[in-house]
């Protein structure tokens, strides 16, 4: 850190704390040229998660966007919105770990139906329903063939 007083770039720091909002770290300084001190702020780099979309059009990742279709995909099911806010938060987490800055919206749905399909495989249903866009019956009854045979898979190891 540059010293404001004399511009010698090596200082150490003598105390840290958090600010009142706990959004920043004040650390006071003291330069090792010139022995006087300054105060900086330390804030988290937050650089945000584009979403690409099917017609190539960009715009920043929405939490809430995410969380409204899921919450439509479970209306009068028995799925609480701890569950669902969980799931959004582990969606959330996946992006953000990936350390990609811009996202397909495909990925996105991937993601949000793998964990539907933990939670409640009628809400898993209506979101592929809309999300993989069904052109007709035998399409949404592939889809329901292979969630049973997954099922069943799953259920005989």
């Amino acid at each position: 850190m540059k010293c404001p007083f004399c511009g010698a770039i090596d200082s150490k720091v003598i105390d840290s704390r958090p600010t009142e909002d706990g959004e920043k770290i004040r650390r006071r300084r003291e330069c090792l040229s010139c022995k006087k001190r300054f105060t900086t702020y330390e804030i988290v780099e937050t650089v945000p998660l584009m979403v690409i979309k099917r017609d190539h059009s960009r715009e920043a990742f929405d939490r809430q966007k995410l969380l409204n279709g899921m919450l439509r995909a479970c209306e009068k099911r028995p799925v609480s919105y701890q569950q669902l806010d969980g799931a959004v938060s582990n969606i959330e987490q996946t992006l953000l770990n990936s350390y990609e800055r811009e996202i397909t919206s495909m990925y996105i749905g991937e993601l949000a139906m793998e964990q539907l399909k933990h939670i409640d495989d009628v809400a898993y249903v209506r979101f592929a329903s809309v999300y993989r866009q069904f052109s007709d019956v035998n399409t949404f009854m592939e889809e329901l063939k292979d969630m049973l045979d997954s099922r069943s898979k799953s259920s005989e190891k």
